[in-house]
């Protein structure tokens, strides 16, 4: 049974969440750095460092490598709440990110660096969904005004890893060689693992490993290990001996994702023992994953068609002087979406507390519906800058891209944190590892998505542009529209007890 941390010794919150806010904001660094890295380092020639890919191949990868970092989040999961324990598992998780890293280091070997994202896939899933589940429990006996603000102060930590890694990491990358910026995020993730074990104890007894497990379970999980390697074995054979494309086996992938999606909320809701108010729990979770699907398959482009917008049609001359190439590192940009989540952050965990104070706290599907009008929105923009660019022939000014990532940073403070709360708040405890696992799952399949269409923005002509932003505006509206009438018979569900 966990025991709580003690209480209200981290601005206000549970002592325990400062251990995971920065093991978190470490964690998050390693990823923002590398993911800020990879589409340019694949894309980039052979003579500049790269791997001299096409858009397609390298935006495929990305959706790949992105989807697998949220998929493995499954597994992550169960293994955590059945055989490791959370506190365990995030700590494995953070040793094999920081290996990952050091693999994409290693110069001149494809196969290596392509072994490193596997192994970053594989640590990141065994970490991301736990840490998560952890905070939920500090909050376990409180509020769900006071636990939204502490999810908002834990993204906080989130971002402010998110917000330096681009200007050490990318910077690293792409004025010394992409291997430094691999290498830096590596190293960025020992520091947050030194200082997880150090604070521990201020945990309690939270996320420990569970008291008693049986030796069928073991031996099912070693077998359930062994299936999986042999599913990959020959998933990479099928791939090499019927030439399979990139494109292809996302493509795969994706329908895979949704059909395990499908299964696993399926069999949890016909066969998983639910009682009571935990079948209706579970389907306003599948909402809140499909919603969250949509809007990630928004955001994630933010590494991928937004960073090759950056660095193709974006005029980067602004501290040219500094740097031998004139331009500054397009990896930049992706620290402007965190920079602004640092500074509302705790804006909205005021906000979501001093409206719950007053009874007007608007509910959690309320809140997605806002996120992805403001998803929507954010491609409206994205639109007109295209637009205006072909007309004037000029590259695109820098402000369309920081309205843009101000735009869904707001959407992200909307779904991002809250739905981090629901789904900690909602899944039957017996099941919330995987629950917290379908979360990323949703989030892999709008990763996939995302990563598919930086490689088509990345081939096309600058004037094709603006019906892939307009198509992305038409669908985070239509979904806003869907949640926003659905959001009273939702809300219900979720106060059944």
């Amino acid at each position: 049974m966990a025991v709580d941390a003690p209480a209200h010794q981290f601005f206000g919150h549970p002592k325990g969440l400062s251990t995971l806010f920065f093991v978190e904001a470490w964690e998050r660094f390693t990823y923002y750095g590398m993911r800020a890295l990879l589409i340019l380092f694949l894309t980039a020639s052979l003579a500049t460092g790269g791997l001299g890919m096409t858009a397609e191949e390298a935006g495929a990868i990305y959706g790949l490598f992105t989807a697998g970092v949220y998929l493995l989040s499954l597994p992550g999961g169960w293994l955590a709440d059945r055989l490791l324990g959370h506190q365990t598992a995030v700590f494995l998780g953070g040793l094999l990110i920081a290996l990952g890293n050091f693999l994409l280091a290693v110069p001149g070997d494809t196969a290596v660096f392509y072994s490193g994202l596997l192994v970053i896939a594989l640590g990141v899933g065994l970490l991301k969904p736990n840490v998560s589940v952890m905070v939920g429990e500090l909050y376990k006996n409180q509020s769900p005004a006071r636990r939204d603000a502490g999810f908002s102060l834990f993204y906080f930590g989130i971002y402010l890893g998110a917000f330096t890694a681009p200007l050490v990491a990318g910077t690293l990358g792409e004025t010394l060689g992409y291997r430094w910026g691999f290498l830096a995020a590596g190293v960025a993730m020992l520091l947050g693992l030194a200082q997880y074990r150090a604070t521990l104890g201020w945990l309690g007894g939270i996320g420990q490993r569970p008291e008693a497990v049986s030796a069928t379970l073991r031996r099912n999980s070693m077998a359930a290990i062994a299936l999986t390697a042999v599913a990959l074995g020959l998933l990479a054979w099928s791939a090499n001996r019927f030439s399979f494309g990139i494109s292809d086996l996302a493509n795969v992938l994706g329908v895979a994702m949704v059909a395990l999606a499908v299964v696993f909320f399926g069999g949890i809701f016909l066969y998983g023992g639910l009682v009571g108010a935990e079948r209706k729990h579970v389907l306003v979770i599948v909402a809140l994953c499909a919603c969250v699907a949509v809007f990630i398959a928004g955001l994630e482009q933010a590494g991928s068609t937004m960073n090759l917008f950056a660095r193709d049609f974006t005029d980067r001359s602004l501290f040219g002087d500094h740097f031998s190439t004139g331009r500054h590192p397009a990896s930049w940009y992706q620290s402007i979406a965190p920079s602004f989540v640092l500074i509302m952050s705790p804006l909205f965990a005021w906000l979501w507390i001093s409206l719950g104070r007053k009874g007007l706290d608007p509910s959690t599907p309320i809140k997605f519906g806002l996120s992805l009008i403001l998803l929507g929105s954010s491609f409206l923009v994205m639109m007109l800058a295209v637009k205006m660019t072909v007309q004037l022939g000029l590259k695109a000014s820098p402000a369309w891209l920081i309205s843009v990532y101000f735009l869904q940073t707001l959407g992200e403070l909307c779904i991002g944190p809250i739905g981090l709360s629901g789904i900690s708040k909602l899944s039957p405890r017996r099941y919330a590892g995987q629950m917290m696992g379908m979360w990323f799952l949703a989030t892999a399949v709008g990763s996939l998505v995302a990563g598919v269409a930086g490689g088509a923005i990345g081939s096309a002509a600058v004037a094709d542009l603006p019906r892939h932003f307009l198509t992305m505006a038409a669908i985070g509206i239509a979904t806003s529209t869907v949640m926003l009438l659905a959001a009273r018979p939702l809300s219900r569900l979720m106060r059944a007890q």
